[in-house]
C-alpha cells in the first residue's frame, strides 16, 4: 500500500440523531464544555453567507500536499451527502485549493454539509453570496497543482486541531470546532446543560440581575491590588 497515496472509502460514522442535535447549540457553548481546546485557529473563518447558521456533519478528511488539490478532487468523487470536507494543507497560503466550479459540484451534486479548508480559495466574489458553509484562510487568484501525493479519510490536523475521519464538525459564524466521535454523547449532554445556564446568564445581563461577585473574589485570590488613584509616572 503506497503510504501518502491512500484513499480509504469507509469511516466509522456517528449516530446521526445525536449529531444533529448540536445544530441548535452554539459552537462556543459546546467548546466550553470540552476544555476550550477543540476550536480551530481563527485563520479558518466563514467566507460565505449561509442562511442556516450552523454546520454539522461527519468529517470526510483530506490530507493534501501543500498547494496541491489532486487528493481533494478525489474526495469530490467519494464524499457523501451530509459530509463536511475537512482539508489539511501543510500550512500553505500561496495557492487556492478550490474555486466556484468545485464548490458548485459539492453543493449541488454531492450535497455536502460544508467545507473546511486550512488554506485559501478563489472566486470569492461569487462564493461570498452562497447559502452554503465555506470556511477557509483567505483568498488568492493563484491556482493549485494537481500532482499529489495526498490521502483521504486518514487522521489529519486542520487549524491546529487533530481530528479523525468521522469526527463531528460543528461550525457557526464564530468558527469551527471538532467533537471526537467517541465523546459525542457526554459532550451533547454537557453542552445542552451549559447552553441552558448561559441563556439564564444572558437574561440576567440584560435585566440588571447579573451576579458579578465572583470577579472580586477571584481578583482577591490572585492577589490583584485595586488602587483608588491615578497612575503616577
Amino acid at each position: 500500500m503506497p503510504v501518502g497515496k491512500r484513499i480509504y472509502l469507509r469511516r466509522q460514522l456517528p449516530d446521526p440523531q445525536l449529531m444533529m442535535q448540536f445544530k441548535s447549540i452554539p459552537a462556543s457553548n459546546t467548546a466550553d464544555v470540552m476544555g476550550r481546546s477543540c476550536a480551530m485557529h481563527p485563520r479558518i473563518h466563514l467566507v460565505s453567507s449561509p442562511l442556516e447558521q450552523m454546520m454539522v456533519g461527519p468529517a470526510f478528511t483530506v490530507k493534501a500536499r501543500a498547494g496541491d488539490n489532486l487528493a481533494l478532487h478525489a474526495a469530490l468523487n467519494f464524499c457523501q451527502e451530509g459530509d463536511v470536507l475537512v482539508v489539511s494543507n501543510e500550512g500553505d497560503d500561496s495557492r487556492a485549493l478550490m474555486g466556484e466550479v468545485m464548490m458548485a459540484y459539492l453543493k449541488y451534486t454531492k450535497k455536502v454539509a460544508g467545507i473546511v479548508l486550512d488554506g485559501p480559495i478563489r472566486d470569492i466574489d461569487e462564493i461570498r453570496k452562497w447559502d452554503f458553509p465555506v470556511y477557509c484562510t483567505g483568498t488568492t487568484p493563484g491556482g493549485p497543482y494537481k500532482e499529489g501525493p495526498g490521502e483521504i479519510n486518514v487522521p489529519i490536523a486542520c487549524g491546529n486541531i487533530s481530528l479523525n475521519p468521522g469526527d463531528i464538525i460543528l461550525g457557526d459564524p464564530d468558527g469551527v470546532i471538532v467533537i471526537p466521535q467517541k465523546d459525542i454523547a457526554v459532550v451533547l449532554k454537557n453542552a445542552k446543560a451549559f447552553q441552558e445556564a448561559d441563556e439564564k446568564k444572558l437574561v440576567a445581563a440584560k435585566n440588571g440581575t447579573a451576579n458579578r461577585s465572583w470577579v472580586e473574589k477571584s481578583l482577591n485570590e490572585k492577589e490583584f491590588e485595586i488602587i483608588d488613584d491615578v497612575y503616577h509616572f
